[in-house]
C-alpha cells in the first residue's frame, strides 16, 4: 500500500523555488495583520476585538467545521446558525438576528472565494459586524473585492496553506486592538523545528536529510505504528458541548506562534498558487465523468487558490472509507456542533454527508491525486 498522503503543506527543498509573489490577492495584503497560533485562535481574537460577551449572539453557518464555533462559544456568545444556498453563501431571506447579534461569520469555502456583497449589505443594514472566515481561502479575488477585503475581520488558517507546524492569522483594513500575547519560549521553538523535520523526512521532502533524519526520529519515537484500520467506516457518536469544546484544543489561542510560522509563511508563493490549481484541475478532470459523483461546482475560477476539490457523491460511505483506508487526503464535515438545527432547503445539510473535500494543496504529488482518482473509479464502477 502507498504511504499515506500528507493532509497538509510539508516542507521540501522545492518549497524555496519560484517566484515570491501569488499573483493572487491574499488576506494578509490587509495593512493590520496579526500572526497567531491557530485559524480557531484568530477566530477567538476576532469576538474578542469586537468585543463579545456573554449573552452576545453571533451567526454561523449550518455546513461548519467544529473548530468553527468552538472559539464563538469560548468567547461567550450563543451561536445562532443559518442555512446555505447552492453557492455555500448564506440564505438571508428571512433571517432575522435575535437582539444583541454582534457578528455575522461567513466561510470562503473549498478556496473558491465568493462576493459577499449581500452579507455586506446584510451586515450594514443590521448593525452587525462581519468576520470572513478564509481558513479554506487565504488567496482569491472574491467577486469585487479582494478575499479578506468584505469583513470587518478576516480570519485564517496559514497550516492550510503553509508548511507550518501551527499559524493563524487575523487581519483588517482597521486597526486591530491590542492583544497581549504570550511568548511561544525556548522550547516551543525548538519543537517546531523537530515537527517540521520530522513531517519532512517522513514524506522524503529533504533530499539528502532524509535518510539520518528517519534515523533519528526512529530513535526518539520507536518502530511507526501500523494506521488504524476501519476508522472511517464506523458511525459517528453525537458529541456533546463540552467534548466539542476539548477537541477543538483553544489553550493556547493566546499564544504567539514560534518564529518559524512567521518565516515559512514569507516562502514564495508563486508555486503554492500554480500547483493547487493543477492539482485541482486534474481532480476535476479525473472525477468529471463518474457516475454516482461529479464536482460540486464547475470549472475553477480564473482568480483562485483552491484548497479542496469538493465533489459530491450520491452514496458516500463506502468510497469515503475505502479513501480513508487507503490513506488518501480526503475528508468531509459530517461532525456538526451539538444542537445545529435543520433548515428547510439547506444545501449546508446535505454537504455534510454528500460532499467530499479532496484535498489539492502544493506537496501532493501528481501521482497521488491520480492514485486518489483511480480508486474513485474503482469503488464508484457502475
Amino acid at each position: 500500500m502507498p504511504p499515506r498522503q500528507p493532509t497538509r503543506p510539508t516542507f521540501g527543498w522545492d518549497n524555496l523555488t519560484g517566484g515570491h509573489e501569488a499573483g493572487l490577492p491574499a488576506v494578509d495584503d490587509l495593512p493590520h495583520t496579526r500572526l497567531l497560533t491557530s485559524g480557531r485562535a484568530a477566530l477567538f481574537a476576532a469576538m474578542q476585538a469586537l468585543g463579545v460577551q456573554p449573552g452576545d449572539t453571533v451567526l454561523a453557518p449550518s455546513y461548519h467545521c467544529p473548530t468553527l464555533v468552538a472559539p464563538l462559544r469560548a468567547a461567550g456568545a450563543t451561536v445562532q446558525f443559518y442555512p446555505l444556498d447552492a453557492e455555500g453563501l448564506p440564505q438571508l431571506d428571512g433571517l432575522t438576528p435575535a437582539p444583541g447579534t454582534r457578528a455575522l461569520v461567513v466561510a470562503q469555502l473549498f478556496g473558491l472565494p465568493r462576493s459577499l456583497a449581500a452579507a455586506r449589505a446584510w451586515c450594514d443594514a443590521h448593525g452587525v459586524a462581519l468576520v470572513e472566515d478564509c481558513a479554506h481561502s487565504f488567496f482569491g479575488q472574491a467577486g469585487e473585492r479582494p478575499v479578506g477585503h468584505w469583513g470587518d475581520l478576516a480570519t485564517a488558517s496559514l497550516s492550510k496553506f503553509f508548511p507550518v507546524s501551527e499559524g493563524g492569522l487575523l487581519a483588517s483594513a482597521n486597526a486591530l486592538p491590542a492583544q497581549p500575547l504570550r511568548a511561544a519560549g525556548a522550547k516551543g521553538q525548538l519543537k517546531a523545528w523537530v515537527d517540521l523535520l520530522e513531517r519532512s523526512s517522513e514524506q522524503g521532502r529533504l533530499t539528502g536529510l532524509n535518510t539520518p533524519l528517519r534515523a533519528l526520529f526512529r530513535m526518539k519515537n520507536g518502530p511507526p505504528r501500523p494506521p488504524a484500520s476501519g476508522v472511517a467506516s464506523q458511525p459517528l457518536r453525537p458529541m456533546t458541548e463540552p467534548e466539542a469544546m476539548a477537541d477543538c484544543d483553544l489553550a493556547r489561542s493566546e499564544q504567539a506562534p514560534p518564529a518559524l510560522t512567521r518565516w515559512l509563511s514569507r516562502l514564495p508563493r508563486e508555486r503554492i498558487v500554480a500547483r493547487r490549481r493543477a492539482h485541482f484541475a486534474q481532480l476535476h478532470r479525473l472525477t468529471a465523468s463518474l457516475p454516482g459523483a461529479h464536482p460540486l461546482f464547475g470549472a475553477l475560477p480564473e482568480r483562485a487558490a483552491p484548497y479542496v476539490m469538493p465533489l459530491w457523491v450520491d452514496r458516500p460511505e463506502p468510497v469515503y472509507a475505502a479513501l480513508r483506508e487507503a490513506g488518501c487526503a480526503v475528508f468531509r464535515w459530517d461532525r456538526v456542533w451539538p444542537g445545529t438545527p435543520t433548515f428547510d432547503g439547506d444545501h449546508g445539510a446535505l454537504w455534510r454527508n454528500h460532499v467530499l473535500q479532496l484535498l489539492c494543496h502544493q506537496d501532493l504529488t501528481e501521482a497521488q491525486i491520480a492514485h486518489t482518482g483511480a480508486l474513485l473509479a474503482q469503488h464508484l464502477t457502475p
